[in-house]
């Protein structure tokens, strides 16, 4: 019967562990529509954005250039980490933790890291600089928010504290699918000139002047864009990975009942025995 007993005690483990994954999956499931329709609503305008700035980077003469496209010898490179708070997402948070490092060993320079996300600020930490720790802004993921540590980022490329600075972090494709993407933030990238393009377009005011007020902007939008994604792709990898935990704890709980009734018929058939040997005994 201890045997029963303890089988007993692990069917109702299993069974209440299946309905914690089962709840987080419901919740995740929940997030995740909210979380999509941001991020794809952000989508074209983002892009298109950024497509424009690099076109019209890519038309400004030699030494007309932003201050924020100026190519520099790669000596002091930082990279923004882009994780969760939170677990139980399946490879969400290691895969982005693998990326950071190797990219990091392909640079000569010194390499800092910027946390976005707790659990990139704790594996992190261990082996490079974490020069700040900017987790917070998952508990309120506004623009507003994004754009103060956006403004941190070109302050600090704008001082020449860093000379290249880059954001790892999982885009969002599906809710079974995360793609990690390394972005380059700063310096900007212009696209090749294409004189025949330029001719079509008068601009008011001069070019130099729109690109200088775009540029803050669509950075700040890149950075939104990104913490956009790997929100979606966090509650995405959760859903997934509860639902696949939900499974195997009902084949558990599935396989431990099976087990426990041969044990109990088992039992029975003992004591049945036990009472006919029994009664066999008195007669004879």
């Amino acid at each position: 019967m201890a045997n029963l007993k303890e089988i007993r005690n692990r069917i109702a483990s299993v069974s209440s562990t299946m309905q914690i994954t089962s709840a987080m999956k419901m919740v995740s499931a929940a997030k995740l529509k909210k979380a999509q329709d941001a991020i794809t609503a952000m989508r074209p305008y983002s892009d298109k954005l950024t497509e424009l700035l690099q076109n019209l980077s890519s038309t400004l003469g030699a030494g007309t250039g932003s201050k924020f496209a100026e190519q520099r010898d790669l000596e002091n490179v930082l990279i923004v980490a882009v994780t969760s708070n939170r677990g139980l997402c399946g490879a969400f948070n290691s895969n982005i933790i693998k990326q950071v490092t190797n990219v990091a060993s392909s640079y000569d320079g010194k390499v800092s890291i910027i946390a976005i996300g707790k659990k990139a600020n704790d594996a992190l930490s261990k082996n490079f600089e974490v020069i700040s720790n900017q987790s917070s802004v998952f508990d309120d993921l506004t623009f507003d928010n994004v754009a103060t540590i956006a403004e941190m980022l070109m302050e600090q490329f704008e001082s020449k504290a860093f000379d290249k600075i880059e954001v790892v972090y999982n885009k969002f494709k599906n809710a079974a699918t995360q793609e990690i993407l390394t972005e380059q933030f700063l310096p900007i990238i212009s696209l090749e000139s294409n004189s025949n393009s330029s001719q079509d377009y008068i601009f008011e005011p001069t070019k130099e002047e729109i690109v200088e007020t775009l540029i803050p902007k669509s950075l700040k939008t890149q950075l939104y864009k990104s913490l956009r994604d790997s929100f979606a792709s966090e509650h995405g990898a959760r859903m997934t990975a509860m639902h696949k935990a939900t499974d195997n704890a009902t084949e558990l709980r599935d396989q431990l009942k099976l087990t426990y009734n041969k044990a109990r018929q088992a039992s029975i058939t003992n004591e049945i025995l036990e009472i006919v040997g029994g009664a066999e005994a008195l007669n004879s």
